[in-house]
């Protein structure tokens, strides 16, 4: 069980009802480990037009505005917590924002960032972040009004264009303001469908399809006193 301070709490940002089956798995799975953590839900209606796909991204952008916590922990609604999350919320206090990098970390695959060779991106689906950092928060609520964050991608049906994500104009806010976030290692952000293994014990999973049962047994095998560390491998 981790431990709690009254400065910290959680933040969920859900679009009309349609994922409400994941934010309530999600939340349960946080109670597990922090019973006694404050919980904030901000509902955006949704418009079933061609324009809320946008409408969703400006808004996780000013999660900053719209968090009632001084350390906050921004989690999307397909996350399921696996473990106590007490290291993000201190590093987040020491540093301002503790994220992890995306599991594709070229910014640049954005229309709107090609010129910015090299470029970072993280993953904004779990953030931890405090006060320290607003000055690079309120810059991605900006940029994220601007930003051309369209990007050309290709998958099992060949290629094509997703046209608005949030990720882009948050790489380059943290490049405009010099700020260094922490970084957090894969298993606090884990992304099954592209990061098939990882070493220690889990953090957070980040997918709609559940974990598989046996990695609970790895994080119960890790609690022990002194464990090997060794490599999962997902099939």
């Amino acid at each position: 069980m981790g431990m709690i301070k009254e400065t910290w709490g959680a933040l969920y940002m859900v679009w009309g009802d349609s994922h409400d089956q994941l934010l309530e798995r999600s939340i349960n799975s946080l109670k597990l480990y922090h019973p006694d953590l404050p919980i904030h839900v901000h509902r955006v209606e949704d418009t079933n037009n061609d324009s809320a796909s946008a409408v969703m991204f400006l808004v996780k952008a000013a999660m900053a505005k719209l968090s009632p916590f001084e350390n906050t922990l921004y989690l999307d609604a397909d996350t399921i917590v696996m473990g106590p999350l007490d290291y993000g919320f201190a590093k987040a206090e020491q540093f301002g924002i503790a994220c992890c990098i995306c599991e594709c970390p070229w910014a640049q695959r954005y229309t709107g960032l090609k010129h910015m060779d090299g470029l970072v991106e993280y993953n904004t689906g779990v953030l931890f972040f405090t006060k320290k950092a607003q000055p690079s928060l309120y810059l991605w609520e900006q940029l994220a009004r601007v930003t051309d964050s369209s990007v050309r991608y290709n998958d099992e049906q060949g290629e094509n264009v997703m046209d608005h994500n949030d990720q882009a104009a948050f790489a380059r806010a943290i490049e405009m303001t010099g700020f260094n976030p922490y970084v957090l290692p894969i298993n606090w952000n884990l992304r099954p469908r592209w990061q098939r293994s990882f070493f220690g014990p889990l953090r957070i999973w980040h997918d709609v399809a559940p974990p598989p049962p046996e990695l609970a047994s790895v994080n119960s095998y890790y609690d022990k006193e002194d464990p090997i560390f060794f490599e999962l491998r997902m099939t």
